[in-house]
């Protein structure tokens, strides 16, 4: 593991995105609550929040951090549910790893929830947007054109 204890605590931040594709039904499932297990998105946010408090628990190498704020949002589209994550702590080293773990869980458990409506869906284009904080400040991705 990294030594991380010089360092000062400063505000980090990280961003991150994937996509859960599925059939145009499912979506619509999706967005009007009538999956059978129940309220996708709700469950998937806690799970996301979960994963992001958890994160040093699941990857080797990766700091415990006092995790400050989890938000998970999505965005439904005709073919897909859109997770992204913002992570949020003062401490002395990035949540990049909190914020990717919380979005690919998140997406996991709307996997989970509409597995059995549709099994053609499909995770992917899990990404790091944006991140700020530490000595190398600001970081973001350049969406493709």
């Amino acid at each position: 593991m990294v030594d991380v204890s010089p360092k000062e605590p400063t505000h980090r931040r990280a961003l991150a995105r994937c996509r859960v594709s599925m059939l145009p039904e499912t979506t619509s499932k999706v967005a009007s609550n009538a999956i059978t297990k129940g309220d996708v998105l709700a469950a998937a946010r806690v799970a996301g929040i979960q994963a992001a408090k958890r994160t040093a628990d699941l990857v080797p190498m990766c700091h415990p951090l006092l995790v400050g704020a989890v938000h998970v949002d999505f965005t439904i589209g005709d073919d897909f549910v859109e997770v992204e994550t913002k992570v949020e702590t003062v401490d002395r080293t990035g949540v990049e790893m909190e914020a990717l773990t919380a979005c690919a869980i998140a997406a996991l458990t709307v996997y989970d929830m509409c597995k059995t409506t549709d099994r053609t869906m499909s995770i992917g284009q899990l990404m790091l947007w944006e991140k700020t904080g530490g000595s190398s400040g600001l970081w973001k991705r350049q969406p493709a054109d």
